[in-house]
This record gives structure tokens, sequence and C-alpha cells, in this order.
């Protein structure tokens, strides 16, 4: 199945360790290009992060964001920093000695001072075993938006590869139609200027004019094309670039139409082709 590159997850999850949440955003680019923001605390396995997107994804411009907050157990502790909290009490009693102040010192009033209390170290293991099962768990949604929006990129291609082909049809039944008309012209000026014509001399220049204006070769080409864009859609693969190549060659083909073409019709249906060519070739961006 073909996936889009564009995309967006949202997942987190709250424990004893505190509150994770993963978001990822995803558009098209010309190669994988990943943007990963991480809190301090899990900056050692930025590497291990970074390397569970690259196995899943392989096209877009990626952001991916994880957000920490602490949280408070129910076997939480304060930690106090004895050293500060002692001269904290010394200097306390010295200033009531100055100030002959007797009112009683309370342990709160300590607690509150900065630096006195401080946080307990969280266990970085399981929280990184968490941060990484959440990115996995984020990443499958991702991919299922990508995978979702890439059928109906799907169904949009194969929508306009019908249409070019049933132009390809009428283009190759009205090609004698214009070239036996053309002849007829050329006939017809030639009795107009009562002109005795070399007979072989003539077919010889209608043999070449026919030859200019063959479009067979490129009409079977363009087809050729329409059968190797409907075989690549079934590839479990990126296909992205293959595609965007495939664009290009359908193009260049519908130019060399337009060249040959000696009638208003088969002008406007080269027109109408590289209208075509160049929707699937807008959506075609957006394909990993």
């Amino acid at each position: 199945m073909i996936r889009s590159m564009t995309a967006f997850a949202h997942h987190e999850i709250s424990s004893t360790h505190g509150k994770l949440s993963w978001e990822l955003r995803s558009v098209n680019h010309r190669y994988l290009d990943i943007s990963l923001r991480v809190p301090e605390e899990f900056r050692s396995l930025e590497n291990n992060f970074r390397t569970l997107l690259q196995n899943r994804l392989h096209r877009g411009k990626l952001e991916a964001s994880l957000r920490y907050a602490a949280g408070v157990g129910e076997n939480s502790t304060i930690v106090v920093n004895e050293p500060l909290a002692r001269a904290l009490i010394i200097a306390c009693r010295q200033i009531e000695a100055l100030t002959n102040n007797s009112e009683t010192l309370k342990a709160v009033d300590i607690l509150r001072w900065p630096g006195v209390t401080l946080d307990s170290a969280p266990d970085l293991e399981k929280l990184g075993q968490e941060a990484e099962k959440l990115l996995l768990t984020a990443l499958d949604d991702l991919v299922a938006t990508r995978e979702r929006e890439g059928k109906r990129l799907a169904e949009f291609i194969d929508s306009r590869c019908d249409q070019i082909a049933e132009i390809l049809v009428r283009i190759r039944k009205r090609r004698p139609e214009i070239v036996n008309g053309i002849k007829d012209k050329i006939y017809q000026r030639l009795a107009e200027l009562d002109v005795i014509p070399d007979n072989n001399r003539l077919e010889q220049e209608l043999v070449i004019l026919a030859q200019r204006l063959d479009v067979e070769e490129e009409l079977d080409r363009l087809m050729a094309h329409l059968d190797e864009i409907t075989a690549v859609l079934e590839r479990d693969e990126p296909i992205g670039r293959r595609m965007d190549f495939l664009m290009q060659e359908l193009n260049r083909e519908a130019n060399t139409l337009a060249s040959k073409s000696n009638d208003a019709e088969t002008t406007q249906a080269a027109v109408d082709l590289k209208v075509l060519i160049e929707q699937m070739r807008e959506q075609i961006q957006n394909i990993e």
C-alpha cells in the first residue's frame, strides 16, 4: 500500500514516573528529514528514538517532539538538602539573638527556602522504556494515517490514468482520418491549381508527411507508462521517486504528441493529457 507523507499523531501516557507525550507531524519532502526535540533527561536516548523513526519512515519532513512532566507517586519522598537546612537554622538563630526575637522557627519556612528540598531523581531507565513504547504507538498511528491518505491518492491516480487511456484510444482512432484528410486537401489543392503532379514524387511526399505525423510510437509509450504506473501502485515499498520519474516520461511523450498534431482536436487532446499528467504529478509529490 502506498503512503502519503502528510500525517499527524499525538499520544500520551501518565504513570507514577510522570506524564509523557509524543507529537509527530510529517509533510512532503524529497528525502527523510527528521527534526527531533526531547527534554534534557532523554538526551542519551535521542539516537534510539531517531533509529525507531528511520526504521518506519523513508521520506518526508518529520517533526517529532517529546514532552515530559514529572509525576508524584504514592511512595514519593521529599529529599532535604541537610547542609543548606542546617546553615539556614544557624543563620536564623543568629538573627534572633541579634534582634532579641524569641519567635519559634517553623520548619515549613525552612522547607520553602529555595534549594532546601531536592527533587527525587526519576527512574530514567523505566522512563526511557515508556518513552520508546509510546513512540512506537504514535508511529503506528502516523503510518496508518499515511496509508489511509495513500489509498486516496492511489484512487486519484487510477482515475486519471483511466482518463488518459480514454484520450489515447480516441487519438489512435482518429489518426487515419486525419492523414486521409490531409491527402484529400493536397489533391484538392492540386486540382484547384490545375497542375498535373509527378505521381512518384507526390507519393514520396505523402509517405514522408505520413511518417512525420505518425504518433503510434508515442501512443504506445504512453500506454506502456500507464501500465507501469498501475504495476508500481501495487508495490509494497516507497514508490514516490519512481512515480515522479514516470510523470516526467508521460509529460515528455505528451509534448511530442502535441508537436506532431496537425489538427485542432488532437492538439486539444494533447493539452488535456498534460493537464491530467500535471494533476497526477502534484499529488505524487506527496507520496512516500
